[in-house]
């Protein structure tokens, strides 16, 4: 397994990481635990090393999950979770909560349920409005000081906010979403701010929550619970719309030998910079092995521009929220 370092932090990663989310979220039924408990297994063996999850999947169950499938290689793995929403005892949500004493209850609440000493990365899910992100840095770096956390992290943070947050307790990793379909965070400064403060950045839905893939069309159905069966860029207006990039990445992936759509768009991620680690969600084990083949597809300087030209004369249909 190759591996990358996040920024200029010494964390090591495998160069793709595993995003746990629908392994216990926004699912009917949900996933049968064991088999994803195998599943996980089975990554390891695969040589990923670099686990996402967080308090509010499920709620709560995600990170219990991803705690008792891990615990027998705790040491050998990297376990990211987040806080950052006010969750009743019964994941009852009512809204955003960064404040120095919810975070501190996250983290105890965490390192339960994930059954390790300390949290390898801690996110702040999404920034609160009000609190204060230097408060935010500094109970987790308070938090780091006492052991229970070795890294800081933000999520779909502002430049701004990530510079003053990484004043006070620097910043190893920002998860963003990121594909080759969605680039706003070249445009918005925050690339370049990761760039410039040596911070890795980790991509979530570098498959377009599936799309990418090419498996998705207008006929398919989503259930209630999903996240796409509310989504802008899911109608069957825009499934439609938006089939001239997977044709774009089918064109590109028989130039390259056969390599499928969802290579192509995670290679597309990670040829971007060395430090980013990408972190689709699979849970089947044909997917998983279709998303790590993209650790061997090398695009080319040219490739790379014949992208972006492509890319730059297709107007995605859609709002990604």
């Amino acid at each position: 397994m190759q591996t990358r370092k996040l920024g200029n932090s010494n964390l090591e990663v495998s160069a793709m990481g595993l995003g746990c989310m629908r392994m216990s979220h926004d699912e009917d039924p949900l996933p049968d635990k064991q088999e994803m408990i195998a599943f996980i297994h089975t990554a390891v063996e695969r040589g990923i090393t670099f686990f996402d999850t967080a308090e509010v999947y499920g709620p709560f169950i995600n990170e219990e999950l991803v705690g008792e499938a891990l615990e027998p290689f705790k040491d050998e793995v990297i376990i990211a979770t987040k806080f950052g929403f006010n969750l009743g005892e019964y994941g009852t949500h009512h809204g955003l909560d960064s404040s120095p004493e919810r975070i501190r209850r996250v983290a105890e609440a965490s390192l339960k349920r994930l059954r390790v000493e300390a949290i390898d990365i801690f996110y702040q899910h999404r920034p609160d409005p009000n609190v204060p992100v230097e408060d935010v840095a500094g109970t987790v770096k308070d938090l780091i000081q006492e052991g229970k956390v070795k890294h800081f992290g933000l999520s779909e943070s502002p430049a701004d906010l990530i510079r003053r947050a990484h004043a006070v307790q620097p910043v190893t990793a920002l998860q963003s979403e990121y594909s080759i379909w969605w680039t706003t965070i070249e445009e918005n400064g925050v690339l370049a701010t990761c760039e410039e403060l040596g911070i890795g950045l980790v991509p979530y839905s570098p498959l377009g929550r599936g799309y990418l893939t090419g498996a998705i069309n207008e006929n398919t159905e989503f259930a209630s619970v999903d996240i796409r069966s509310r989504n802008p860029r899911f109608t069957q207006e825009a499934i439609k719309a938006n089939r001239v990039v997977i044709e774009l990445l089918q064109r590109i992936g028989t130039e390259k030998g056969g390599a499928t759509p969802a290579q192509v768009a995670l290679a597309w991620v990670l040829a971007q910079k060395p430090w980013i680690v990408p972190i689709p969600g699979s849970r089947k084990l044909s997917h998983l092995d279709d998303n790590l083949g993209a650790l061997e597809l090398e695009l080319t300087p040219n490739d790379l521009s014949d992208i972006e030209a492509a890319m730059a004369n297709i107007n995605v249909v859609g709002n990604r929220y």
